[in-house]
């Protein structure tokens, strides 16, 4: 029977991202977003989301958003092994302005339209080159739900973690401009990798993987 691995996505992506990725021997189920409830903590959030984990000591994958979610996840049932890839393993390896700005709630002043639009700027900050990575972040942008996405982004500006995570590995990109490598301590990085290097990066990133998942 293969061995079960449960990935959480980045901020309103789902398994698209991960699709030129392999996962030989496992059998992966992508966890679903669902609807924060009104007040949600994200503790609360991965509490509920943790219902679509159906196996003990789990093995979870976590991206970007999905990470932050994945270290909260481990803090409430025992896991396997914790992977992050491109991003981070508590509140201080989110920029300084990041939280800042979540301080003083000045992301509640930006509408959630604005982090919706797919241009320059954006293909810039994700790392998305070609016109399928570029075509594929329109795509997810437009798929993602408003009230989910204005709910993430005040957890991720918020997020009060200090808790470290045992069994833990964390893959960062030196060139991503969201969570920029500067600010993180991570156990290995790929060269001119960016947020979207699952992507763009999947030679190096498979052979990571599959060490790591073996291990």
């Amino acid at each position: 029977m293969a061995k079960k691995l449960y990935i959480f996505s980045g901020l309103g992506a789902d398994e698209r991202v991960f699709e030129r990725l392999d996962f030989p021997g496992f059998s992966v189920t992508f966890i679903k977003w669902i609807t924060p409830l009104k007040g949600e903590s994200i503790e609360q959030y991965t509490a509920r989301l943790l219902q679509q984990v159906t196996t003990p000591k789990p093995v979870l994958i976590g991206l970007s958003f999905g990470g932050l979610i994945a270290v909260e996840a481990a803090k409430q049932v025992t896991t396997e092994k914790v992977i992050l890839i491109a991003s981070a393993k508590t509140k201080n390896e989110i920029p300084f302005y990041y939280r800042f700005a979540g301080a003083l709630r000045l992301h509640k002043l930006v509408p959630a339209s604005l982090f919706k639009r797919s241009n320059t700027i954006t293909h810039w900050f994700f790392g998305a080159y070609t016109a399928f990575e570029k075509k594929l972040l329109k795509q997810i942008l437009q798929d993602t739900d408003p009230v989910f996405l204005n709910w993430a982004i005040d957890k991720i500006v918020r997020w009060s973690n200090r808790t470290p995570i045992q069994n833990l590995f964390h893959l960062h990109g030196t060139s991503d401009r969201i969570l920029p490598l500067r600010f993180v301590h991570c156990d290995m990085t790929i060269k001119n990798g960016g947020h979207f290097m699952t992507l763009n990066k999947v030679e190096e990133i498979n052979r990571i993987l599959q060490q790591q998942l073996i291990d």
